[in-house]
């Protein structure tokens, strides 16, 4: 699959207002930010392409602006595992901080989406001179760690409907956004995704999915996905 840039420019000044609204460049003051922000492209990815691909050179940092991204892996066998989701105000790509020339999975945009680019050079440099900066991009790559770990150890012990309901869960956590009858998670999510979150089947995942969509817990279409009784799907998922 080709990355589908459709423009690459300078940081235009709606996205340079709209980024310093955003964590962590709303901490800094304004002339840090604009120090920062000097040295990045802005890129537009259209829906369903890759930003980079996993075992690809790692020769940039990337800073989601506006959409949603997926981070998946592919296991040796083939296997596609859904590691995290990108959401806007979040840095990705950071190979650099693991030690790695390349990058561990591939960025897919779920929607049409918006990053700022730097070149990876401009790492110890940024670490240097902008210290919050880095610190806050490092406590965002932890916080998909925490995730990545919480999901292994639900994967080693709990059912596969407390997967899925703890998964549904994170997302409306994450970007669910109220309706008249529940809470929708705020971007296009397959069934296929749900089952790469939760290490199940794709029949598991379909088969529960509609159960609950009967009971009256879920609503939704193909890649809609609304939580219509939220104590009940916590209750599903072990939550008190």
């Amino acid at each position: 699959m080709q990355v589908a840039v459709r423009r690459q420019r300078t940081v235009s000044a709606p996205v340079y207002d709209l980024v310093c609204g955003l964590e962590p460049f709303r901490d800094i003051p304004r002339s840090e930010a604009q120090s920062v922000l000097a040295e990045a492209h802005q890129r537009t990815v259209e829906k369903g392409s890759q930003i980079f691909a996993q075992g690809s050179a790692a020769s940039r940092i990337f800073f989601l602006v506006a959409g949603r991204l997926k981070i998946v892996q592919a296991s040796a066998d083939g296997h596609q595992i859904l590691a995290h989701w990108v959401l806007p105000g979040q840095f990705f790509g950071l190979a650099v901080a693991f030690g790695r020339e390349d990058y561990p999975g591939t960025a897919l945009a779920v929607v049409e989406s918006s990053a700022l680019v730097w070149p990876m050079s401009a790492w110890t440099r940024l670490a240097s001179e902008h210290p919050n900066v880095v610190a806050a991009a490092l406590r965002m790559t932890g916080g998909h760690l925490q995730d990545a770990f919480a999901r292994l150890r639900e994967a080693a012990g709990a059912r596969v409907e407390q997967r899925v309901a703890r998964a549904l869960l994170r997302l409306a956590r994450q970007s669910g956004r109220r309706t008249d009858d529940g809470i929708e998670i705020g971007f296009p999510v397959t069934r296929q995704d749900i089952a790469d979150m939760t290490n199940a089947t794709l029949y598991t995942v379909s088969r529960t999915l509609s159960a609950w969509q009967q009971a009256g817990i879920l609503a939704g279409g193909r890649r809609r996905i609304e939580i219509r009784d939220l104590d009940r799907l916590e209750r599903l998922a072990g939550e008190e």
